[in-house]
């Protein structure tokens, strides 16, 4: 008698459905936009906001599975894919620009995060760094920098209240470097530091409160979308990157 097939309460998906790499949007309708860029995929699972493809990319195999907005929805979804396998993560999700020079569209490899949210505060101390993996990082720098686009490279600002501004940080952190603020970046590598995973990230930004002149909401959706194609398939060509270096990695 064959053995009955155990499935994950949240993201509905059990052995042999999640590859070592995935790529993990926030939006479920990111999820789809990606998997158009890919060679095949086939659905997995779909269960609140976690929607589950598996699938190749010039030859490696590649999960996509959408977390939900901020940490806690992001780490189960999180600590269900590496239950299956998931060995490198890289999250591929929008942020808001935190700086004068970072136009909406432009691509943000995020290294690092303030952790400025509470879930990771369950997993380590404040004083640990939220840190992205540097093999993660450098790989999605290569495939950035041969794709010849304009691109940033930075530290994050990983927060929870979206529609609550503390001004005083906000200055405080701009003056210091920060690049884009979001909601699951220090999640991400808090776990992939407790949890042994390999993590990265790459937003395009969607926003950004210091411009001096404000587009529209439809000018700024129209902007955001072409950095997340270029995202998209930054982290696309990363995996393949990784993929060759496996015998380093794991």
């Amino acid at each position: 008698m064959s053995e009955t097939k155990k499935i994950l309460k949240h993201i509905r998906c059990g052995s042999g459905d999640i590859a070592p790499y995935v790529l993990i949007p926030g939006d479920p309708g990111r999820v789809e936009r990606i998997v158009a860029q890919m060679d095949s995929a086939q659905k997995m699972a779909e269960n609140r906001e976690y929607v589950v493809y598996t699938g190749t990319y010039k030859g490696v195999e590649i999960t996509v599975c959408s977390s939900g907005i901020g940490g806690p929805a992001a780490s189960i979804a999180i600590e269900e894919l590496i239950k299956l396998g998931a060995k490198v993560f890289i999250r591929v999700g929008s942020a808001g620009g935190r700086q004068k020079d970072t136009p909406i569209g432009t691509p943000v490899v995020i290294t690092a995060a303030y952790r400025g949210e509470g879930t990771t505060m369950a997993y380590l101390p404040p004083e640990f760094p939220a840190v992205a993996d540097l093999d993660v990082s450098n790989a999605l720098i290569q495939a950035l920098r041969e794709s010849g686009v304009s691109y940033q490279v930075g530290i994050g600002f990983s927060r929870d209240a979206y529609y609550v501004q503390n001004q005083e940080l906000n200055t405080l952190l701009t003056n210091t470097g920060i690049k884009a603020a979001e909601q699951e970046a220090a999640c991400l590598f808090i776990i992939g530091a407790v949890r042994g995973a390999k993590t990265g990230v790459v937003v395009s930004t969607d926003s950004n409160i210091w411009l001096e002149t404000q587009p529209t909401l439809e000018g700024k959706e129209a902007l955001y979308i072409q950095g997340e194609k270029i995202a998209i398939r930054a982290a696309l060509d990363a995996t393949v990157i990784l993929n060759a270096q496996e015998a380093h990695l794991f």
